[in-house]
């Protein structure tokens, strides 16, 4: 069977194939969910040092690890190299107070295949024969400050003289819910070398919060057999091929080593650790049952040599063995071949290839089974003790509503392990390639009744649901219903596209854009504030806070966001239209709403609009107490995110509308003073078609110019999200007394604002790269062939708006690409990392990238916004 076929079983629902996955996060230590501390110290309050030996109330984590939908029953690798102070069950990295860039993983480990129904699913984990340097990579990344350097694993030795293991980890599907496992262990060095693999089976702790009736059981059976019973789940078999030693204990806190107190049972969470690293023998239990469980081998590998370990998991089928294992797992690689060399027949190069079958792995084994009631988390469990009751109002105290319990795509399982509502957004777009229908249901889910918010806003994270993302939805919706619809017409060429999609999430999406108007547009003049925005230290101020001026900011972002969701909501409409025709008179209401903003950024009533002809730039603008208008003369993305609201309209599709035609013919009769804004409304682009912007010609080539101008936002790897122009003239503003400057900062942020772990003063970011892309290619539509730009300025080239959009992608394809050198710009200046063999074909797909020389930077593993390359390289759709 293909991988297209399961993937039409699957969401057929014929078979469960999406049943077993990559659910099981890296990090649930730390997190907001497990944090029942007063002030909201999360990771205070649940460090690592506690993860081995502390229940988790809401999920569960490990290394290259799976579950059922429900993390009912989870399966993961744990290791020990016989040196180690404590068996390896989880990633290790540094807690926000930690780094001097805030929280980081401090691990090696790449995902380097999967399959959309985890019929096939790869993961490399890289394990220092040496000891772990725990200790010394706290205390070097403590004593170091914003302005240095991070120190990384590879920098600290333990990987000289290729002493260490790679160790990967398969998954192939026999059936849905029939799992062939088998764990790679190769000697990279020079000598033989002991590992300890202990491949681990446990049940997520769901009966210690006074709500379970029933308690799971594992327990061996014959012939090398764990027994995994559950009532939910019913039976399911570990089989381990070899003789390894099985150890039980329970999946439950060890309160002695926390607390001081006495615990319910002697085999607690960490009774393998102790059985194995401290040779505890009574810290497991000898009758072998239990709710974790291991399958202990132990391996002597020879120098430059490697071991296997076979597992299989199933459900209660007593006959399968391990006889046609190799069979599987073969035809399930050749098949994961099959179904990528089908996604992108014209993409020859090999590098190409390898990084985008690598982005799509990246976005598969970043799904997340994520479980989070918020009234049960301030309210606390029966049974146990009552939270204090300053958490009854703080953090997330609006939000009781939401109650989440589903598979989502994360933004990087270690550093950022809970959705982001707009990150959530972009991550539909690559998966839209490979598994359509995933793609749709994370978009609706965000909009349901247990996700949106009564009022209409969308969670943007659990560290403060109430926090602003941008409004991309409606785009990715309207995006993912595209490239679903080209998929279907392959098969069936006149296939409307999944409408039903379509119009339920529209619908929710009307409530979310009636609470933007509502809330954060103070004037009710259409100029938006907004607040945060998901930009973190873009600006002067910190835009989630009140200001230290009083006040408040009409924000370049925040309006241009709301002109580009009317434009969106606009477009989706008329495709609904042409199914209902009740929907022609939403789509109008969204074009005047459009209109509206558009005149409010011109400045028509007030006089102080966002466009500074000065600059040929737009700024936001500071509205202080005492009516002063003070434009903040920065030039950042903020500045470049008006290129977003563009939209063409085909002659064909006015045709079928005609009342909403006939409106918008009536408005620019009679409202010619609004038509002057936002296009050229009677002159027909190529192709007859008509354009709506924000921006005319002139003023687009004005911020073009500066776009694609290498001193200032163009780099060779992308548009930066700070001109360059600001490393020799920082912006200052001053107010009473002090001064706050915004500069040019290229990698790492040196504050700590948001924590300081991400950067918008100068680095690359994809998703505003993706977006400015997709804006391009919507001005090229309508201007086409004859309109062309100098790119890069002042180079005497001169392009047209597509080959500018070319250009672009392939800077950004530049990152991940080798160059003449053999270098990949992501991997920085790592000798190692670039020239090894075991190493330069690894790609990791970074949260943002240095602005001058394409390094990575930030969270490793964010292959979700990211993970747009791969879209990008699948331009064809």
């Amino acid at each position: 069977m293909s991988e297209k076929q399961r993937v039409l079983e699957m969401n057929s629902g014929a078979v469960k194939w999406r049943h077993w996955g990559p659910y099981l996060s890296e990090r649930q230590w730390g997190s907001v969910r497990e944090d029942y501390s007063p002030g909201g110290t999360a990771w205070g309050y649940f460090p690592h040092d506690h993860a081995r030996s502390r229940a988790y109330r809401w999920g569960e984590d490990g290394i290259a690890g799976i579950s059922d939908e429900s993390q009912l029953l989870c399966f993961a690798l744990a290791l020990w190299n016989g040196k180690d102070p404590i068996l390896k069950e989880r990633l290790f990295g540094l807690t926000g107070e930690e780094g001097n860039h805030g929280e980081d993983v401090k691990e090696l480990y790449y995902y380097l295949d999967a399959t959309p129904t985890h019929s096939y699913l790869k993961m490399l984990y890289k394990y220092p024969q040496r000891e772990f340097p725990y200790g010394s990579l706290v205390a070097e990344n403590r004593g170091r400050g914003k302005l240095d350097p991070e120190y990384e694993l590879i920098d600290t030795g333990v990987f000289a003289d290729d002493r260490y293991f790679d160790v990967f980890v398969e998954y192939a599907k026999a059936g849905a819910n029939d799992i062939l496992i088998q764990i790679t262990a190769a000697n990279r060095g020079p000598e033989a070398a002991i590992i300890h693999l202990l491949p681990h089976l446990w049940f997520r702790n769901t009966w210690s919060w006074g709500t379970a009736r029933n308690k799971p059981s594992l327990e061996v059976k014959e012939n090398h057999v764990i027994a995994a019973k559950h009532s939910q789940l019913g039976t399911y078999l570990l089989h381990a091929e070899g003789t390894p030693t099985f150890v039980f204990c329970e999946n439950e806190t060890n309160f002695e080593r926390l607390y001081s107190v006495n615990s319910p049972s002697p085999y607690r969470k960490d009774g393998i650790n102790d059985w194995l690293v401290g040779k505890n023998a009574n810290a497991v239990n000898p009758s072998r049952t239990g709710t974790k469980s291991a399958a202990h081998y132990q391996l002597v590998i020879d120098g430059f040599a490697q071991q296997v370990v076979r597992l299989r998991l199933c459900h209660e089928t007593p006959q399968v063995g391990f006889g046609d294992f190799d069979r599987i797992l073969n035809a399930r690689r050749a098949e994961a071949d099959e179904f990528y060399a089908e996604i992108q027949p014209e993409v020859t190069d090999e590098d190409l290839c390898l990084v985008e079958r690598q982005a799509f792995a990246g976005m598969i084994w970043s799904k997340q089974r994520y479980r989070f009631d918020v009234r049960t988390w301030l309210d606390g469990d029966p049974g146990n003790p009552a939270p204090p009751t300053d958490r009854k109002f703080g953090r997330n105290h609006d939000w009781k509503h939401l109650n989440a319990s589903e598979i989502l795509s994360m933004p990087d399982k270690w550093e950022y392990p809970w959705f982001a509502a707009w990150d959530l957004a972009f991550h539909t777009l690559p998966f839209a390639v490979v598994d359509p229908e995933f793609a749709k249901r994370q978009l609706l889910l965000i909009t349901r009744e247990w996700y949106m918010h009564p009022n209409g806003q969308l969670p943007a994270y659990e560290w403060a649901f109430g926090d602003v993302n941008p409004p991309v939805h409606a785009w990715a919706a309207w995006r993912v219903f595209e490239i679903d619809r080209k998929y279907r017409r392959m098969e069936k060429p006149d296939d409307p596209g999944d409408v039903s999609f379509l119009e339920r999430v529209f619908h929710k999406l009307l409530l979310n854009f009636t609470w933007w108007v509502n809330r954060k547009d103070i004037a009710g003049r259409n100029i938006f504030q907004g607040g945060f925005l998901g930009l973190d230290n873009i600006g002067v101020f910190d835009r989630s806070s009140p200001l230290p001026t009083g006040g408040y900011i009409n924000q370049s972002d925040g309006t241009s966001w709301m002109a580009m969701y009317s434009l969106n909501l606009m477009r989706v409409s008329l495709e609904l239209a042409q199914h209902n025709h009740a929907y022609e008179d939403i789509a109008s209401k969204f074009f005047e709403h459009f209109l509206q903003i558009a005149e409010a950024m011109a400045g028509c009533a007030d006089g102080m609009g966002l466009w500074d002809d000065q600059d040929g730039f737009f700024y936001d603008v500071l509205y202080l107490p005492d009516g002063r208008m003070i434009p903040m003369r920065v030039r950042s993305i903020v500045g470049l995110i008006p290129l977003f609201a563009v939209e063409t309209l085909e002659p064909e599709l006015l045709e079928k509308v005609p009342h909403f035609k006939n409106r918008l013919e009536w408005l620019f009769k009679h409202r010619p003073d609004l038509a002057s804004l936002v296009s050229r409304w009677h002159v027909t682009g190529s192709g007859d078609r008509r354009l709506l912007s924000l921006l005319r010609g002139h003023r687009m080539k004005l911020l073009l110019k500066r776009m694609l101008d290498e001193s200032e936002f163009l780099s060779d790897h992308g548009i930066r999200a700070l001109s360059r122009y600001h490393r020799d003239h920082p912006y200052n503003f001053v107010w009473d007394g002090h001064v706050t400057s915004v500069d040019y900062e290229p990698g790492e942020s040196n504050s700590g604002l948001f924590g300081g772990n991400s950067n918008w003063r100068g680095p690359i970011w994809f998703p505003m790269n993706y977006l400015l892309i997709g804006a391009l290619e919507r001005f090229h539509h309508y201007y086409g062939d004859e309109f062309k730009i100098e790119c890069p300025t002042g180079s005497g080239k001169y392009c047209t708006i597509k080959e500018v959009a070319a250009e672009l992608r392939d800077r950004l394809c530049r990152l991940f690409l080798r160059d003449a050198n053999g270098r990949r710009p992501v991997l920085g200046e790592n000798t190692k990392l670039q020239t090894d063999p075991h190493f330069r074909d690894y790609v990791l797909f970074y949260e943002y990238f240095h602005g001058d020389n394409g390094r990575g930077v930030g969270a490793s593993h964010q292959t979700g916004w990211t993970g747009l390359i791969a879209k990008l390289i699948a331009s064809h759709l």
